[in-house]
């Protein structure tokens, strides 16, 4: 296999949970938490935290952690780690959230082991949700085709079942990718797609310009720390 590497992009600015990146979380901050369980993993040659601000850099360097200053304004996590790579010279490069303190070694494995088929150009996870749970917008689905690559990403609920004559799986997208590196670079610097516009995804653009997006099955339930509760709620695992 290739050699890889996880980038952590983490922006200091957030605006349902202001800092959240540095918010405690039992005796740790969030992004300490993130860099040292994506590390304990054990999956990854490299881990690197990607950030525009000195606290972050400040707070992985304590925990021994290596970190990439970011010298540009981003529109995304895609962008950012994007730029580190004039300083990365892993193959595979893997997007961890940063805001997700509790990675899955199982599922990291899975996504990698994805660029064993040379057809693969990204991978990503999904999950198995109920049909109420496929209803809600915030959950983005996904649908793909019998080699497992996706076919379309949606808010709405798809695949619409009109019959209702058999049972439909529906499936969430869990937001962690994995790029072939020259994939990534040419990814940042493509347009803004129709679709990426209308559905406010990024991975659309992907679709729209031909790649193959490998969705990799995952039992792993990840917690994203977006609001107070969620924060409450990831201490209360700790």
């Amino acid at each position: 296999m290739p050699g890889t590497a996880a980038l952590i992009p983490a922006r200091y600015a957030s605006t349902r949970l202001p800092s959240k990146l540095v918010q405690d979380l039992g005796g740790k901050s969030v992004i300490q938490r993130t860099y040292l369980s994506t590390v304990d993993t054990g999956v990854f040659d490299e881990v690197w935290v990607v950030t525009d601000h000195l606290e972050i850099k400040k707070q992985i360097e304590d925990v021994g952690g290596i970190v990439f200053v970011s010298k540009k304004e981003h529109q995304s996590g895609s962008d950012r780690i994007a730029e580190a790579l004039s300083t990365v010279n892993a193959d595979v490069i893997v997007n961890v959230q940063g805001d997700e303190p509790f990675q899955d070694r199982k599922s990291l494995i899975d996504l990698v082991d994805a660029f064993k088929d040379p057809r693969v150009d990204v991978a990503s996870l999904k999950t198995k949700i109920s049909a109420a749970d496929a209803e809600n917008p915030n959950l983005v689905k996904v649908v793909v085709d019998l080699w497992g690559d996706a076919l379309f990403f949606s808010r709405s609920l798809i695949p619409y079942n009109r019959e209702k004559l058999t049972e439909v799986d529906y499936w969430k997208h869990v937001g962690i990718y994995a790029y072939r590196r020259e994939v990534l670079q040419a990814f940042t610097n493509l347009p803004k797609s129709t679709l990426e516009s209308i559905e406010m995804l990024e991975q659309l653009r992907l679709l729209e310009n031909g790649y193959r997006i490998r969705m990799v099955d995952t039992l792993h339930q990840t917690v994203s720390i977006d609001t107070a509760e969620d924060l409450e709620k990831a201490r209360r695992i700790v």
